[in-house]
């Protein structure tokens, strides 16, 4: 038997239109949950934000395109697929004087790998996330999250990311600068795209305070 046909797939058509990205973020909710996903559904509905957002804002509103979510190899696929095969997704520099550019660099730091695929009638725009559990050395609940969180940082430290027991003092206040840009970035982008960012906030500490109760003790 195929086993791709075993390969969870969910694919649905869209026009460009900035109500479609809420609209599509709970579908991308919904679909994880059942595909038992949970861990990555948040990383999910950002990066498929981001991608929806690019298509909207350089190709043009109404354009339509389509979202496929394929789980396999204990990897998370999105893909956008849009018409127009001139306007390719750039990773920019993040810089703090930057007012745009830093979507990409978001699905960057998101998802293990991403890309743009050419076709004749037009292109895909794809990144994935490492759906499985990942346990860095130390371990425990959480660790998957930290490693991502390392990953974004890193592009707002200028290499100062300091991590460990025997990290530096100047280190440890340049990681914390990082932190801090990196969460009002996150929140100006979220009140540009119609979210509430308040609400984000307490939703994302009652998930990290979920997940630390889950987390085991010392043996």
């Amino acid at each position: 038997m195929d086993e791709a046909a075993h390969i969870p797939l969910w694919r649905v058509q869209f026009l460009a239109e900035p109500e479609e990205v809420s609209a599509l973020r709970a579908d991308v909710r919904v679909r994880l949950r059942d595909w038992g996903v949970r861990e990555v559904i948040d990383a999910a509905q950002l990066c498929v934000s981001e991608l929806v957002s690019n298509v909207i804002t350089h190709v043009g509103r109404g354009t339509p395109a389509s979202l496929t979510l394929s789980l396999g190899d204990a990897r998370l696929r999105l893909e956008v697929r849009d018409p127009d095969t001139r306007v390719l997704p750039t990773l920019m520099e993040a810089t703090e004087d930057a007012e745009n550019g830093r979507g990409m660099t978001l699905i960057d730091a998101l998802s293990d790998r991403w890309g743009v695929d050419l076709h004749r009638d037009g292109k895909v725009t794809w990144c994935e996330i490492v759906a499985a559990p990942v346990t860095p050395q130390g371990g425990g609940v959480g660790s998957t999250r930290v490693a991502r969180a390392e990953k974004m940082l890193s592009s707002y430290s200028d290499g100062r990311l300091s991590t460990g027991p025997r990290h530096s003092r100047i280190g440890a206040l340049a990681t914390e600068a990082a932190a801090i840009d990196l969460i009002s970035d996150l929140l100006h982008w979220l009140r540009a795209h119609g979210h509430d960012a308040d609400d984000i906030l307490d939703r994302a500490q009652t998930h990290f305070e979920a997940e630390l109760g889950a987390a085991p003790g010392p043996s």
